[in-house]
């Protein structure tokens, strides 16, 4: 019973999220009020609160899974016996070669849409950080080791390096190439890059 209460609750948070991006999309995140939000999603304010404690959460939803993803593919990689810093560069070449929108190797026309407006829209941008903030910890927690601050470092550059690589990609794309024509420099972009990580911290991680 609790599964399936927690299954109903999270397409809750789709239904809402994705009623919320479509108006974002048609009107712009600033000409948006919550309670058009609500009226669309057929819910009551005070319900959509209890959801999405701000505005800007109910666009950045979409990243809500993504949070721990860095933190749990360093978990699996250690079960396959693969350092960490070897299973984050494999998670994201594969998600490259799936051209996952978290990527930033991503050329429909939606998810261009909503890069733009994430991007183009400084309070989504600013309530990012948060984002970013919690998949560090989470991934500080799982790196683990005998140093706290060594630990918290490498995820700090991890997924500043991921950050960058994916808003790279974003860019070209944003400026007219097509995920076909990116990919195979943001292949080598990224083995470069997560090579650059691998040297600087010296094998530890």
């Amino acid at each position: 019973m609790s599964g399936l209460r927690e299954r109903k609750k999270q397409r809750t948070y789709r239904v809402i999220s994705d009623a919320a991006i479509a108006l974002f999309l048609e009107k712009g995140f600033d000409e948006v009020s919550v309670a058009e939000v609500a009226a669309a999603a057929e819910i009551s304010k005070p319900t959509l609160f209890r959801y999405f404690p701000a505005k800007e959460d109910l666009a950045l939803h979409r990243f809500a899974d993504h949070e721990d993803e860095a933190a749990r593919v360093v978990t699996a990689g250690r079960a396959d016996g693969l350092a960490p810093l070897d299973a984050l560069q494999r998670h994201f070449l594969a998600g490259l070669d799936r051209r996952e929108p978290v990527t930033g190797l991503n050329d429909h026309a939606g998810v261009l849409a909503f890069h733009r407006l994430l991007y183009g829209t400084p309070s989504l941008v600013a309530r990012l950080h948060a984002y970013v903030r919690r998949s560090e910890e989470a991934l500080t927690a799982a790196l683990g080791g005998p140093d706290p601050l060594a630990a918290r470092l490498a995820a700090g550059q991890i997924v500043t390096v991921q950050r960058i690589l994916a808003e790279e990609n974003w860019r070209r794309i944003a400026a007219g190439a097509s995920a076909e024509d990116v990919l195979p420099e943001a292949v080598a972009a990224a083995r470069q890059a997560f090579e650059q990580v691998r040297t600087g911290l010296g094998g530890t991680f």
